[in-house]
């Protein structure tokens, strides 16, 4: 493997370890805030880490559009998620939610990337694997409106997949900037809505201490996606997106150290399912 797909491996990884860890602090924060003020004060932060970076970087205008509508399709992705959450189960929302990476993966293959056939049987490997690790139990008495919103956040987090690949496309600031843009339009929704619900009457609930909770989450989340931009530069997208799809075993993992949740055996089958869908395709 040349040394510009083993960063991209790497990459992607790395991506799928934030995205966990940002996401199990995001389902932690939901227990006691409002989705929306989790997504939107998550964003905030992504948005001032981003922005001294992007000043040395000038804009152009296909980065305007695409990051433009990665904002819009992340305030889908994590507006919807961090309300699954809130009001389903993680072995439900968590499996359904990362089966987003298959649209990226279809695109790679219409765009006419040819993975290997170590890489075709890892990606299938690994993504039966998410699903089995995230907690097979979809017939375990779960309502219908955290199903549609994980459907719904799959949707947001694969159309997020394809747009930063396509932004981070051209100079080495384009990533920066795509990323500066999305942060920008999903910050302005947000706070828009926010601004919407609080002359209703809406309270957020944030004291103090969910400052530094919601800057963790905000940090770990532009870091994830900054992640999966570059390695869509030197990898396929079909393999890259698979890679990073794998944070729902993070989250899991981190949910049974941090708070002793149990794993249920196929849990553990499919942490181990994932592990060999990596060696697979870094292999191919």
């Amino acid at each position: 493997m040349c040394l510009g797909a083993g960063v991209s491996v790497a990459l992607a990884l790395l991506s799928s370890l934030l995205w966990g860890t940002a996401d199990f602090l995001g389902g932690t924060a939901t227990r006691r805030l409002p989705a929306a003020v989790v997504v939107g004060g998550s964003q905030v932060v992504a948005l001032i880490c981003l922005a001294p970076l992007a000043l040395v970087f000038g804009a152009r205008p296909d980065n305007l559009l695409v990051g433009g509508l990665a904002g819009l399709a992340g305030v889908l992705g994590l507006g919807t998620f961090y309300a699954a959450l809130a009001s389903g189960t993680m072995g439900v929302v968590a499996p359904i939610a990362a089966l987003g990476a298959l649209l990226p993966v279809g695109v790679g293959l219409v765009r006419g990337e040819s993975p290997s056939g170590l890489q075709v049987a890892g990606i299938i490997v690994a993504i039966l694997g998410v699903v089995l690790a995230s907690g097979p139990e979809l017939s375990g008495g779960a309502s219908v409106r955290p199903l549609v919103l994980a459907c719904l956040a799959a949707l947001g987090f694969g159309l997020v997949a394809v747009l930063l690949a396509d932004g981070a496309k051209g100079p080495p600031g384009a990533v920066v900037v795509t990323l500066l843009v999305m942060r920008s339009t999903s910050v302005g929704l947000l706070l828009l809505a926010l601004g919407v619900a609080a002359g209703r009457g809406f309270r957020t609930g944030v004291v103090p201490g969910d400052l530094r909770l919601l800057a963790a989450i905000g940090i770990g989340d532009a870091a994830a996606n900054a992640c999966f931009a570059l390695a869509s530069r030197s990898g396929l997208l079909s393999v890259v997106s698979v890679l990073a799809s794998l944070y729902p075993v993070v989250t899991i993992l981190l949910a049974r150290q941090l708070q002793a949740e149990r794993l249920l055996p196929l849990q553990v089958v499919g942490s181990l399912a994932t592990l060999g869908g990596v060696v697979l395709l870094a292999a191919g």
